[in-house]
Parts: structure tokens; sequence; C-alpha cells
């Protein structure tokens, strides 16, 4: 097989495997709900899970990350995958809330540690093509449940939701295993490593390409992508966490929510494919991400305007979602253009930490603004205009890509020295 061909099959699994890992996050209103009614427990004991299940994914990913750069993501994909599908497994046989949040937690670990490899394979494999690639990678995330939605709803109904998440388990087996032993760090990427190592060793100076995440860490740069980051991650947090207590709130007809239901993941996985061709089509990651953020903002106030509208409700719960989820797209590409492919996994596994930021918006602090305002509103319209302030920080004229300074002693020398 030719590396042209290789690599668009790693692709095509990564993209499978993503959008099974994606029925923890939207799927689980589903699950909390038969939760809720098979158990009669609390949606607020339930929702713990979902918080957990939050950081679990998210803080995961810098160690994972530097493992699969070390080692390789092979082994790394294959944990990854038997947590998942023990996660959903052993979650059939609870009998407790504490039962839940372990078991829900542990396959969240292999959730995390599996979207951070597939986005970094993206990244690593196709360098000339990157934004395109990263957005079909986590597509596979944000649009597999439109797939997934109405079966599991269907097999939770008929069937109890503990039989529920037994076959989910057993779908995650058959159809994540496989892909897990075809994930690889291609060569030229490793050849990259070695001859920049050897380089530096011949200049006895630090490689300027590629940042260690502690290099990272110190630019301006990267706080302005983390902070943009946690601002619309939040908007696409919001709906799915939020968005049936939305349109119970506004008294929208459960016809224009089934639709909504369906649509708002379509919209939210093509936002990634359609927003990283862009990128790379017109050669300019930060204008296509100062673009999408600020349409993102110009329709969550839209929302926030007409939301007890089902016609305002549908149209511009799917356009923010449309435009916000290249989020997840924009940021893996972007981590690669400006801290280098070598240790893309841990970088962005640190900077993808800033979704659990996000979740805390969209989850804790919304619900409290609901219950002091009694309304949607200001967490709709407050993420709006957060958007908009994201898509300056990301344009080109102020998120400038970062250089690394030279120390003294391995700076030319002057002619005079010469």
């Amino acid at each position: 097989m030719t590396k042209t061909k290789q690599r668009w099959v790693i692709l095509v699994g990564a993209i499978i495997v993503m959008m099974f890992i994606s029925i923890y996050q939207y799927s689980w209103s589903l699950f909390a709900s038969g939760l809720n009614s098979d158990l009669k427990w609390s949606m607020t004991t339930i929702q713990m899970a979902f918080t957990l299940y939050t950081y679990a994914a998210t803080f995961i990913q810098p160690f994972s990350g530097y493992f699969a750069d070390k080692f390789g993501p092979r082994t790394i994909a294959i944990l990854g995958g038997l947590l998942v599908a023990a996660g959903f497994l052993l979650c059939s046989t609870i009998t407790s809330p504490i039962q839940l949040y372990l078991y829900y937690t542990l396959g969240s670990i292999g959730v995390g540690m599996l979207y951070g490899i597939s986005a970094a394979t993206a990244v690593k494999w196709f360098p000339d093509r990157r934004g395109l690639a990263t957005g079909l990678v986590t597509f596979g995330f944000g649009a597999g449940t439109a797939i997934f939605n109405l079966p599991f709803q269907a097999w939770i109904t008929n069937n109890g939701v503990k039989t529920a998440f037994l076959y989910v388990g057993i779908l995650m087996l058959i159809f994540i295993m496989p892909f897990t032993f075809f994930y690889k760090y291609p060569e030229f990427v490793a050849k990259q490593q070695q001859k920049a190592g050897e380089k530096k060793e011949e200049q006895k100076g630090p490689d300027t390409t590629n940042w260690k995440w502690y290099e990272m860490l110190k630019t301006p740069q990267w706080w302005v992508i983390y902070i943009s980051f946690t601002i619309v991650a939040a908007i696409a947090l919001l709906f799915g966490a939020q968005v049936k207590p939305m349109a119970k709130e506004n008294k929208i007809p459960a016809a224009v929510l089934n639709v909504v239901l369906v649509a708002y993941p379509l919209a939210n996985g093509f936002s990634r494919i359609i927003g990283g061709w862009v990128s790379d089509f017109i050669k300019n990651r930060q204008m296509t991400g100062m673009i999408f953020y600020a349409l993102a903002g110009l329709f969550m106030i839209a929302l926030g305007l007409t939301a007890k509208n089902p016609t305002g409700f549908a149209t511009f719960v799917v356009l923010s979602m449309l435009f916000a989820g290249y989020v997840f797209a924009f940021n893996p590409a972007v981590i690669g253009d400006f801290y280098g492919p070598r240790y893309s996994t841990t970088n962005y596994g640190i900077t993808y930490t800033a979704k659990s930021w996000g979740g805390l918006i969209s989850g804790y602090i919304t619900a409290w603004l609901l219950v002091t305002f009694g309304s949607y509103t200001y967490s709709i319209m407050g993420l709006g205009i957060g958007a908009l302030i994201a898509a300056i920080l990301v344009s080109p004229w102020v998120l400038k890509k970062p250089k690394k300074k030279l120390p003294a002693s391995t700076e030319s020398p002057s002619p005079a020295q010469k």
C-alpha cells in the first residue's frame, strides 16, 4: 500500500472511531433520561456523570498524548478502545450512582485518549491538507450521533437503559477495536524528528520548528488560542447539554425539537469539514477561524432574540452549531501550524483542556443563570458576545505565529567575530 493510500485508510478508521466515542457526549441526554425513568434517580444525581466525563476525557489527553508522541499511538489506541467499550458494558450492571460515576469515568478516559491521538493522526499524516484532515476526523465526533440517536432512543424505550448500555458497549467493541490496530504515525515524521535532533547536535542549538509543551505555554499566542477555544466550545457544549430543557422553556413543539436533535449534530460535524476545507483553500487559517467564530456569535445573538419562535429556535440553533463546531477542527490544526508536528499530540492535549472550562460555562454557570434569572437568554447572549470577542482574538491581525528566540550562545557570529 502506498503512503498516500495508507494515510487515507488510517484517516477513515479514525473517523469511524470518533463516531463511536462521540456517543459518550452527544448521546448522553438519552441515557440520562433513561436512567431517570428506569432507576428513578434525580437528574441532578445523574448529570454528575457527564461532569466527570468532561474532565476525565479532557485532562487525560496531555498524558496520553505525551506517551503517544514518545512511543507511538497504537498501544494508547488499543487501551483507549478497551476502556471506552468497558465503560458502557459495566454501566449495564449499575445499581448505584457511585457505580455509574466510576464506570462512565473509566470509559471517558478512553474517549480522551482516542480523541487526542485521532486528531494528532490527521495533523501528522496530512501536513499538506491539515485543515481538511482535522475537519474530517472531528466531523466523526461531531456528527456521528445523528445516525445513532434514534435507534438508541428506541432501545432505551423498548428494552430499558441497562440493556441499551450493553448493546452499545458490544457495538463499540466490534467497531472500535479493529481500527485501533491501524493507528500509527507516519515514518516521515519520525525521520523529521531524527533529522531535527541530528541538526540540533550539529548546530548545538535548539529546534526552532517544534515546540515542547512548556515552551508553548510561555507564548502569549497559546493563551489567546486557549481563551477563544473555551468560549466557542461552550456554545457547542451548551446545545449538547441543554437543548431539550431549552426547548421546553421556550415551549417549542416536540416535532420541531426532533428535527433539531438530528440536525444540530450534523451541522456540528459539517462545520468542521467546511471550515477545514475553507482554511486550506484560502490558505489562511486565522481568517477562517475569525469568520466562523463571528458568524457563530451573530447567530447566537439571533437565537437569544427569537428563541420563543419555533422557526427561529430551530434555525438559529442549527446555524450556531454550523459555525461553532469548527472550533474543534481549527485548534488542532493551528496548534500544529504554530508549534510544529513533533509534539502536537501533547501540545493539543493540553490545549484541549479548554473544553472543560467551556463545559463549566455551558453546564454549571448556565444552570446558575437559569435559576437566578429564570431564562436561558443571558447565557445565549453572553456566549454570542463572547464568540465575537473570540473572532477578534484569532484574527490574522491579532494572532501571529510565534518565533523562538535562540540563546545567545547559538546565534550566528558577527562579521567581526568571523
